[in-house]
This record gives C-alpha cells, structure tokens and sequence, in this order.
C-alpha cells in the first residue's frame, strides 16, 4: 500500500457503543489478526479501481478468508467514506 489514505479508519474509544459497520471492527481485527486500517486499504483501493461492492466483498472472502459479514462491513463503511 501507498502512504496515501483513502479511507481512515475511526478511533473507538474503549466501552464506547459503536452502531452501523464499525461495530464489526473490533471483532474483525482480533479475527484476522490485522489492523482495520488494512482492511480499509485493500476494500478502498478496490472500489477506487471500479470495484462493485459486492465484487470486494468477494475479493476479501476468496483471497483473505475474511467471512462474509466483516467484509460486507469493511466494504460498507469504505464505501461510504468514498462517497
């Protein structure tokens, strides 16, 4: 990845209620074992590229084993930071 952002992933406070795609994020990262902020890069490079959401999703189910609902998340919430 460049050192270019084109989606910043959101400070969650600990205890703090988070509601929409972000609530998925910290179970996504102790999944994966990744930083969200990696798997905002993969899904927003993707969709800058042309990427439909659904063909990102399937892209981080085919080739990183991410389950279905963490990458209709992070496609999501890039998707709307996009937008």
């Amino acid at each position: 990845m460049s050192g270019v952002r084109l989606v910043t992933a959101p400070v969650i406070e600990p205890g703090t209620k988070v509601k929409g795609p972000a609530s998925y994020f910290p179970s996504i990262e102790a999944t994966y074992g990744r930083p969200i902020q990696d798997w905002l890069d993969i899904a927003a490079a993707e969709l800058a590229s042309g990427g439909s959401h659904m063909e990102v999703v399937s892209m981080l189910k085919r080739d990183h084993a991410v389950g279905h609902g963490h990458a209709n998340a992070v496609v999501a919430y890039a998707k709307s930071a996009l937008a």
